[in-house]
């Protein structure tokens, strides 16, 4: 096994991360994933895991990764939430989504939680922050106003989040559905994803 580790799922291709970054890829962690690493192992990316099919990785796990001195990177998904619980012991957080967990602006795990298939990672549902971010950038267009925006986002984060998808998002608001059509929708844990990746190589190639 190579020194670098990197959790990931549905967030990014795994041919397009070993692009950015040579490391050893290993599926969405979960609890008792940290502890089977190998000695080698110095740095640790986590960007995907388990919310509810397995037990989540919990703070304490990464905290001892820390004191045995290992660099842990946490960005997109279950990786953000665990660098905000534990980047004061040390865990470098990557990314928007980081921040905004950080700082206050979303607070539930379900902002980051989707339905995928286990075997391609294809994603079956779309998550919360990333409609959120559709919806701003509608916003910022005047295809919707502040209300109409809010009122999209509360109805979204009142439904299941397996039934999330910009499909039910549009069919609330159908001029939505117009403004998309044939547009590229925003990732945003894809480009968190994308950040951590980028960062452990600057910090293996000794950039700042």
């Amino acid at each position: 096994m190579l020194d670098t580790v990197i959790y990931l799922g549905p967030s990014m291709s795994r041919s397009e991360a070993n692009s950015i970054l040579h490391a050893e890829y290993l599926p969405p962690i979960c609890r008792g994933d940290l502890a089977k690493l190998p000695e080698e192992v110095r740095t640790v990316g986590i960007i995907d895991g388990e919310f509810f099919q397995s037990l989540a990785v919990s703070p304490k796990e990464i905290v001892a990764l820390l004191e045995k001195g290992i660099k842990v990177f946490g960005a997109a998904s279950i990786g953000a939430l665990r660098a905000v619980e534990t980047h004061k012991f040390g865990t470098i957080g990557v990314g928007e989504i980081f921040c905004m967990f950080r700082d206050g602006i979303l607070d539930g795990d379900d902002e980051v939680a989707l339905v995928y298939d286990s075997q391609s990672y294809r994603h079956l549902s779309e998550p919360l922050v990333n409609i959120r971010r559709a919806l701003e950038i509608a916003l910022a267009e005047k295809v919707i106003d502040e209300m109409e925006m809010e009122r999209l986002v509360a109805q979204t984060k009142s439904r299941y989040f397996p039934d999330r998808s910009h499909k039910y998002v549009q069919s609330l608001c159908p001029p939505l559905a117009k403004f998309f059509e044939g547009k590229i929708m925003p990732d945003v844990k894809y480009d968190d994803a994308r950040l951590l990746l980028l960062a452990i190589r600057d910090m293996q190639n000794g950039c700042t």
